[in-house]
């Protein structure tokens, strides 16, 4: 089947005879595509020779707004700077917390991980980059120190919390821990594995201190903890037993009154009884152990402060 043509018929005004061109389909679509792209181009061009000066205000302003741009990244580099500062001085003293919480300071290399630029390579794969390569590297330059104080914040948040919390569980165990005289008197006897008992006329351990004072002193608490036992107990008579948590037990025998209850949470310095002589003594006075881990161990190990006068 022959193709589709279209027949052109020129005729002229002079006594020429008429002439026939025939064009194919695709002939004709090749020569209107044409015409239309040479209307097109002639149009720019007429455009940019008529309005030159919309085509510079448009260029004025683009180039207005980059250095706009610009000139906000070099600010905000400026202020990361001051940030780093910032965090360095923080690191500094990280390490003096660690060090009063008793822990070791961050090592440098765990501070320098992730520090560092994404190099030529990272800059060079951003759109960016084929516009302004100077706006491109500032751009990246930012972005790349505000990860790394993100992390180096991190680090020390981490750090910190750390130190808090060894801090606080430090200040709980020292609280908990028994520290001084629970009450003012003379030692008598001291800690001894054996001891002659004056009224038993024999030699036994002596698991505490025996501390004379006149009846009705005070007894305090050697240290925070809670009161697990408060009444009488054998031949300790009238008995205060706290447990101060960390395997430590204090027990507070021979008083003449009770002041605190099982179950009662005291703290170091709370009166918890009086000085009495219930149970196997000779004279008033006050019978003070320390246990630790369900041992006796010596009272006078855990005294900061004195006010009994030694035997």
């Amino acid at each position: 089947m022959a193709a589709r043509q279209w027949t052109l018929v020129v005729v002229s005004e002079e006594n020429r005879p008429v002439r026939q061109i025939h064009l194919t389909r695709n002939v004709l679509r090749l020569v209107i595509g044409t015409g239309l792209l040479l209307v097109a181009l002639l149009s720019g061009l007429a455009v940019k020779a008529l309005f030159p000066e919309a085509q510079s205000a448009e260029a004025r302003r683009l180039a207005k707004h980059n250095a706009a741009l610009t000139g906000e990244l070099d600010t905000l580099n400026r202020r990361i700077a001051i940030l780093q500062e910032s965090i360095a001085a923080l690191e500094q003293k990280d390490e003096l917390y660690r060090l009063l919480a008793g822990l070791e300071p961050i090592d440098a290399d765990t501070r320098m991980v992730g520090i560092g630029g994404p190099g030529d390579r990272k800059i060079q794969e951003a759109a960016l980059w084929e516009h302004d390569r100077d706006a491109a590297r500032t751009a990246f330059r930012a972005s790349t120190q505000v990860g790394e104080m993100l992390r180096r914040a991190r680090l020390l948040e981490f750090s910190w919390r750390e130190a808090e919390d060894t801090l606080r569980n430090k200040h709980a165990r020292l609280a908990a821990t028994p520290s001084i005289y629970p009450t003012a008197g003379y030692m008598t006897s001291g800690f001894s594995s054996s001891r002659w008992h004056p009224i038993l006329d024999k030699p036994r351990p002596h698991k505490g201190v025996d501390i004379v004072a006149p009846p009705g002193t005070p007894i305090v608490a050697a240290a925070h903890g809670r009161v697990v036992h408060a009444g009488p107990l054998g031949e300790y008579g009238l008995t205060i037993e706290i447990d101060h948590g960390y395997g430590i037990k204090t027990r507070y025998a021979h008083a003449s009154r009770l002041l605190a209850r099982v179950g009662q949470t005291v703290a170091r310095g709370d009166t918890i009884a009086r000085v009495g002589q219930t149970g196997l003594a000779v004279g008033p006075h006050l019978h003070y152990e320390v246990m630790v881990g369900g041992q006796p161990a010596d009272p006078r190990m855990f005294i900061l402060q004195s006010t009994v006068v030694p035997d």
